[in-house]
């Protein structure tokens, strides 16, 4: 199969819907218990610190799982690896539900990451098996629109099966999603990788092609950049559950609401990230977005640590944090995964072993920080945003060199 030039449409519906479901399942394993962590540590005989490493732990499964999967869809393409990957998730999801203490939930959780993250790697290399560099960055936008709409629905949803049965229900839902995308890719999902096209090798030649990825300048910078956005929406996550309905009183139905004001802003970034690259190369559009990024992510700390502002000045400042990465990820994918063709699925697990290896080390602080006010979630999100900044800057200094 050639990679096309023709318009992004033209994949086809089936093709995005599928790609973008694989893309959703991971964040709807992330955002749709959200509401229920209050539920969650009293259940379990704990306090909301200690539930919100769930998520750190499910990161570090996620970062791990890529590193993984990576040299085994370049080796064995791109279909069987993905089912296996989908029917570990559901059967985890299950144990998950089953838990009944925090060691044994963060083992199943773990397990349920390392599972689902063959969904994270996979889609990346598929659409880099039929897309070039340009068209590539408008079909992970609108992979991104579809990514946009889980966390509206996965909050909102997991409300309201806590209001009518409890948050072991979510887990059971998950699995059921995870067996319902797994049906659609044994049925709907082709091979993207030739069989003369795959590599042939073991762990040494895995090690090997990480390794020459870490070292090329037009790797690293970027996925560590892209790292410190996925912290940002970590630490986000991690923290805004506790600030918005303990500190300000919102019912689960409430943050529901808020967190699907989020998502709307990521997926309208998403879509204007389409029409920008019409006129502006990737690499403009990037340097802006973490600009912007930075100047919110400096003004959100400033809120958290004086009051000012209250609960909408929160709200406002993450929307435009938060909305930022709709155009950052899909632009940094496109330009890491363009000069590795050759080696498609282990860019992309290496890239997502990055970026959730170090969304994952700011999401555990916040937990670990936890001390009863938005001070540790808004100073993780400052701190990400500042650092992502910092690395575009040098990279680019690094690549004039």
């Amino acid at each position: 199969m050639t990679r096309s030039t023709k318009p992004a449409v033209s994949a086809g519906v089936k093709l995005v819907l599928i790609l973008g479901a694989l893309t959703a399942l991971s964040p709807l394993a992330i955002d749709m218990y959200l509401p229920a962590f209050p539920q969650m540590a009293k259940d379990l005989g704990v306090d909301t610190g200690t539930v919100q490493l769930t998520l750190s732990v499910f990161m570090i499964g996620v970062s791990v799982g890529q590193a993984f999967y990576g040299p085994m869809v370049d080796r064995w393409g791109r279909r069987g690896p993905l089912l296996v990957g989908m029917v570990a998730f559901s059967a985890a999801a299950v144990g998950c539900a089953c838990a009944r203490s925090m060691g044994s939930l963060l083992g199943w959780r773990l397990a349920m990451a390392l599972g689902g993250s063959a969904s994270m790697v996979i889609p990346r290399a598929v659409v880099r098996d039929l897309f070039d560099a340009r068209e590539s960055a408008r079909v992970y936008s609108l992979l991104m629109l579809i990514l946009g709409v889980s966390p509206i629905l996965a909050p909102t949803l997991g409300g309201q099966l806590l209001a009518f049965t409890g948050w072991r229900a979510i887990f059971v839902t998950l699995c059921v999603i995870g067996g319902v995308i797994a049906a659609a890719v044994a049925w709907g999902l082709p091979e993207t990788l030739r069989k003369e096209q795959r590599v042939k090798g073991g762990v040494v030649l895995a090690l090997k092609t990480y390794g020459r990825l870490l070292r090329d300048r037009r790797f690293l910078p970027l996925a560590l950049a892209a790292g410190c956005t996925l912290g940002v929406i970590l630490t986000y996550l991690s923290g805004s559950s506790f600030v918005f309905m303990e500190m300000y009183g919102l019912s689960a139905q409430q943050y529901a609401y808020v967190f699907g004001l989020n998502a709307v802003g990521l997926i309208a970034a998403s879509q204007i990230n389409q029409q920008l690259l019409k006129r502006y190369t990737s690499r403009q559009v990037l340097s802006v977005a973490f600009v912007v990024n930075a100047i919110a992510g400096l003004a959100l700390l400033a809120l958290g640590a004086t009051g000012a502002g209250g609960m909408w000045g929160l709200i406002a400042l993450l929307f435009v944090c938060l909305s930022g990465a709709g155009i950052i990820f899909p632009n940094v994918a496109a330009l890491i995964m363009e000069p590795f063709g050759d080696v498609a699925g282990s860019a992309s697990a290496l890239l997502g072993t990055v970026q959730f290896g170090v969304a994952a080390g700011m999401g555990a602080l916040v937990g670990v920080f936890y001390n009863g006010t938005a001070v540790p979630m808004t100073a993780g999100v400052a701190v990400c945003a500042l650092a992502g900044l910092a690395i575009v800057k040098i990279s680019v200094r690094w690549s004039h060199a």
